[in-house]
């Protein structure tokens, strides 16, 4: 039973979704609703029609577009905040001010000054802060997880990642009639597809290995369509131990074509992950043999969402917030090795959309 059919069972955790855009709708909110411990108490967006629309779908939430009020809300115990990257700061911020725990979308902000100010606040309120990298909690990469533990690749030599979808100027989300594509305007997302999906790999790469990556160098282009940012890229790096790992990204990427596989590379065999890089269930996962060259299928999860998963795990890390094992300060510095790795060694390609909506 949902909470939307049953507000007073035994929901313990009390959200408010700050943003009611495409992700929070069709993507949050549904974990929100199917899970028997959420309630959802408040929707705070500046557009206070989408905002009522979207409480509508939990009984008894409260619909805002003030900040402080919707945070105030009776029962609020944690924020979801996803607003366009240049608003998390302030909508984070205040969530932290009002004691709630934070779940902030990636990336952390639109610069990064901003992502450190946003840092910073949470560490002040002393609440529980965490970058909403739905991908650490997919059934099938913490499946990957387990076996790299367990050995079952050897000595794990490289991580292959392809995330890409197909977003034109024109794009707008399913359902959305206002045809604003934020993601692809400098100022208000920070960058292009480079920054808006490969945070999402960096991230995945260092929660499956347990080492992050130090040192990389990427590329971006800006090849099909015609916006001010990058439309593709790759970012080519590699972990302490010395763990080759390339991300390619895109906004140029038709979606009949595959476009969405991660691949750990062993000496003992590679496993190869298919469409699971994204916000849904499912996908499948294979262990290729390096002795037969074999593939065989990995069970995992394949109902649970990463959205799902990612909610089960922050609402159990409310009861003990010191063991959460992402800090965002982490998080942050990710985001300034992403920053840093555009261009890096790389002469000729300045200047390039991140920096110039920073400096802007």
């Amino acid at each position: 039973m949902t909470n939307t059919e049953n507000p007073t069972g035994p929901a313990t955790t009390g959200w408010v979704i700050a943003g009611a855009g495409w992700v929070a709708r069709d993507h949050m909110a549904p974990a929100l609703a199917a899970s028997p411990t959420s309630r959802v108490v408040a929707v705070v967006d500046r557009d206070l029609g989408a905002a009522r629309s979207l409480a509508q779908r939990f009984p008894g939430a409260l619909a805002h577009d003030d900040l402080g009020a919707a945070f105030r809300t009776p029962g609020a115990r944690a924020a979801y905040v996803a607003t366009p990257n240049h608003a998390h700061r302030e909508v984070a911020t205040a969530a932290a001010e009002a004691g709630l725990a934070v779940l902030c979308e990636k990336p952390l902000a639109a610069t990064l000054g901003d992502a450190a100010e946003l840092v910073a606040a949470c560490e002040r309120a002393g609440v529980l802060a965490a970058t909403a990298f739905d991908q650490r909690f997919h059934p099938a990469h913490r499946r990957i997880a387990e076996l790299l533990t367990a050995g079952a690749l050897g000595t794990v030599t490289s991580v292959r990642i392809v995330y890409g979808c197909w977003l034109p100027p024109g794009w707008s989300p399913p359902g959305s009639t206002t045809g604003d594509n934020w993601r692809v305007d400098p100022v208000r997302a920070g960058g292009g597809a480079y920054v808006d999906l490969a945070p999402h790999g960096l991230d995945l790469v260092g929660t499956l290995l347990g080492e992050d990556v130090e040192v990389a160098t990427t590329h971006v282009q800006r090849r099909v369509h015609d916006y001010a940012v990058d439309d593709g890229s790759v970012l080519v790096g590699s972990t302490v131990s010395g763990v080759l790992v390339t991300i390619a990204n895109s906004f140029n990427t038709v979606e009949t074509l595959p476009r969405r596989r991660l691949e750990v590379v062993g000496t003992r065999g590679q496993l190869v992950a298919t469409n699971t890089m994204g916000q849904t269930a499912g996908g499948t996962l294979e262990l290729l043999d390096a002795a037969t060259g074999e593939p065989s299928p990995v069970e995992f999860d394949a109902l649970t969402s990463p959205f799902a998963a990612q909610v089960r795990a922050v609402e159990e890390a409310l009861a003990d917030p010191g063991r959460w094992p992402f800090p965002m300060a982490r998080d942050l510095r990710l985001l300034h090795l992403l920053h840093d790795a555009l261009g890096a060694g790389v002469p000729g390609t300045r200047p390039d959309p991140v920096l110039a909506a920073q400096e802007a």
